[in-house]
């Protein structure tokens, strides 16, 4: 059974095409929106979050080493995810109980590099910039 042809068949043919494109896996994946309800961060950029604990995940084969994570839970909608903390050093700047600042790793949604699991990075932490920390240009605020 092809396609309805004639003059009479404009409906069928648009009802026709509205189903078939849910077929289409991009399509599909736009207009069914689960990658936003999928998302941890609930298609925002960035998320404040509270530092549950420091973890420390070991990098994949045929790398060896312990990378220095922290593990968030989200303000916005409770949700518990592990975040990686950039730069040496950085993490004895964040402690338990800390609010930070979350944001994506660069792979939009996919963990990087030989760091498994792992999809967000540390931005800040007590409202200040974990670079400016590190470079020694700022200093934690005591609460």
């Amino acid at each position: 059974m092809g396609k309805p042809r004639g003059i009479r068949a404009a409906r069928h043919l648009r009802i026709h095409r509205k189903k078939q494109r849910w077929a289409d896996k991009a399509f599909k994946r736009v207009n069914l929106g689960t990658h936003i309800k999928a998302d941890p961060l609930g298609g925002s950029s960035h998320a404040k979050g509270i530092v549950l604990e420091k973890i420390g995940i070991e990098a994949k084969q045929p790398n060896s080493a312990v990378r220095k994570a922290v593990r968030v839970q989200l303000i916005k909608n409770g949700k518990k995810i592990a975040c990686f903390v950039p730069n040496d050093g950085c993490l004895n700047f964040i402690d338990e109980n800390d609010e930070v600042l979350i944001s994506g790793f660069g792979r939009k949604g996919h963990s990087v590099g030989d760091i498994p699991g792992v999809r967000f990075k540390v931005v800040k932490t007590a409202g200040v910039s974990l670079i400016a920390l590190y470079r020694g240009k700022k200093d934690k605020p005591r609460t």
